[in-house]
């Protein structure tokens, strides 16, 4: 989810509801800021918010019911989720695919915080910041190269 999902706020008092009745289904149940962890976004190919995902047994499924309360919870009491096909080995989250693709993510928040301090806190023009990027483009991959 993220605070500034419209869909997400939607669902959030029927999640916390599904959350408080997590102990009596005998499951955790949790929500993950993506704003603040770009990584698992990346992990998790979050495409669209809010996703849902199932995990079991280290076997992840993406949840694309209905969300009201009923049907999360019958998603998991009826065991519905055993007729829903697991992600792809390649997808998993925790295969290496996966774990390139958060470490991209995490990459690109660097070079967003990095833009940042070049223009509002050095207060360097925005295109003279994009030149430093090009610049360190080339000269990466030249030394790359090498």
């Amino acid at each position: 989810y993220a605070p500034w999902c419209r869909a997400c706020r939607q669902i959030e008092l029927t999640w916390e509801s599904f959350a408080k009745e997590s102990k009596h289904l005998d499951i955790t149940v949790g929500k993950v800021d993506v704003s603040q962890e770009p990584g698992l976004s990346g992990r998790f190919f979050v495409t669209t918010l809010p996703t849902i995902y199932h995990a079991h047994d280290g076997v992840f499924r993406r949840y694309r019911g209905s969300r009201t309360l009923e049907d999360l919870q019958g998603y998991v009491l009826e065991r519905k989720w055993e007729a829903v096909e697991p992600v792809a080995e390649w997808k998993s989250p925790s295969s290496i695919m996966m774990h390139g693709m958060a470490g991209l993510f995490h990459l690109s928040r660097w070079i967003r915080q990095i833009h940042s301090y070049l223009t509002d806190t050095l207060g360097i023009h925005v295109w003279i910041s994009y030149a430093v990027f090009i610049l360190a483009t080339l000269l990466i991959g030249l030394f790359l190269g090498l």
